[in-house]
């Protein structure tokens, strides 16, 4: 640490290397263990280069400032809710009396105001901050993934993050692919033994198109899928210092300089180690939604709330099918007005309905059950 602090300008290279040290340890001790912590080798040289552009591109700032700057933005993106305060603190206690202003990006912000405003989305303040941490995050690194359960905003974030960089003056667009939807020799390519021939795979076809981009133009390579050490681990290469694929005839195609490879992923639970440490920052998601607060001049109807799923889907589609069947001497019901009335009562106050051999049941969600004879339905 205190060669490559030495190296990059910084006067007191000494010290510096001493906080980065204590920083990295405790740590390593004192934050939870999560699979996507990497706190090695690849880590502290990720976070050296950084130092080493912001000594340069801010020169009149101090060395301390610098460093605190650069170990806080680039850790944070990572750590995950409960983390953050704690780290944030030991920083604090390892550079006493620093205060450090927030980077603002006005250009940036502009387009990415502008960009949401055309989607239709909401520029949620976490949502945004992401967007600025991804940002930040694509400045120095080749290798980015955005972790996080579906419906998270990752999607979003990465297309309103382009458009907005595409409207600053800085084109960019993407090409997408699951990689768990296809094998293996199917995404990276396949080899004929009988007449020695090769045939590209989707990825390798990809990343030989990035080469070929117009001048100016940026690239996210995106694989949308779940992560398999299937096809991950072939990526190895890519992900470090070295950023060559290297197909199995042979070829070794470098990685195009405006390229950029994200990973939109759920979990990370069958990634390596190595896979881990090659990827660097990543950008966790927060899991939980904030309730949204009704307005209180009117009460919304409870069916125009209910979010589809598997349960009240296939509830609605079996009272539906028995509605249809029109069967009355086996039993099943189409519902009368007296019914009608009945059935969105239960929806109202959140029960079930189910059919019995001669009655009907209404349950409610505190097991409480109300009986309704058959007389107050048409058989």
């Amino acid at each position: 640490m205190r060669v490559k602090l030495a190296s990059c300008g910084f006067i007191e290279n000494i010290i510096l290397a001493q906080k980065f040290f204590v920083l990295y340890k405790l740590c390593e001790e004192q934050l939870t263990k999560q699979v996507h912590y990497d706190f090695g080798l690849r880590n502290i040289l990720s976070v050296l280069r950084t130092l080493g552009a912001q000594k340069r591109a801010r020169p009149d700032d101090s060395e301390l400032s610098t460093v605190m700057r650069g170990l806080r933005d680039m850790n944070l993106s990572k750590l995950v809710d409960e983390d953050e305060p704690l780290f944030l603190s030991l920083i604090n206690d390892l550079f006493p009396g620093l205060v450090l202003d927030s980077n603002t990006y006005v250009e940036l912000q502009a387009a990415v105001a502008n960009q949401v405003e055309e989607a239709g989305l909401i520029n949620h303040p976490p949502w945004n901050l992401k967007l600025v941490q991804l940002y930040e995050t694509s400045k120095v690194r080749h290798g980015l993934m955005t972790l996080g359960p579906s419906g998270s905003g990752k999607t979003a974030v990465i297309t309103i993050l382009m458009r907005a960089m595409t409207e600053c003056g800085y084109p960019h667009r993407e090409m997408r692919m699951n990689p768990k939807a296809i094998t293996a020799p199917q995404m990276f390519g396949k080899l004929d033994t009988a007449t020695n021939d090769w045939t590209d795979g989707i990825f390798s076809t990809l990343w030989r198109k990035t080469l070929k981009a117009k001048k100016g133009e940026n690239i996210f390579l995106v694989l949308d899928g779940p992560v398999d050490a299937i096809w991950i681990e072939n990526l190895n290469s890519v992900l470090d210092d070295n950023k060559t694929l290297t197909l199995a005839n042979g070829d070794r195609i470098p990685m195009s300089p405006t390229c950029k490879l994200l990973f939109e992923v759920h979990n990370i639970e069958n990634a390596s180690p190595a896979t881990v440490s090659r990827m660097g920052d990543w950008e966790h998601w927060n899991k939980k939604v904030q309730e949204y607060v009704y307005p209180t001049d009117s009460v919304p109807e409870y069916s125009s709330i209910l979010v589809p799923n598997v349960d009240n889907v296939r509830t609605q589609f079996l009272i539906d099918t028995i509605a249809k069947q029109h069967k009355g001497d086996t039993g099943s019901i189409c519902l009368c007005t007296e019914a009608s009335r009945i059935w969105h009562w239960a929806i109202e106050h959140l029960v079930i309905i189910y059919i019995a051999e001669q009655q009907t049941i209404v349950a409610d969600i505190l097991s409480r059950d109300v009986t309704i004879t058959q007389e107050q339905c048409i058989a």
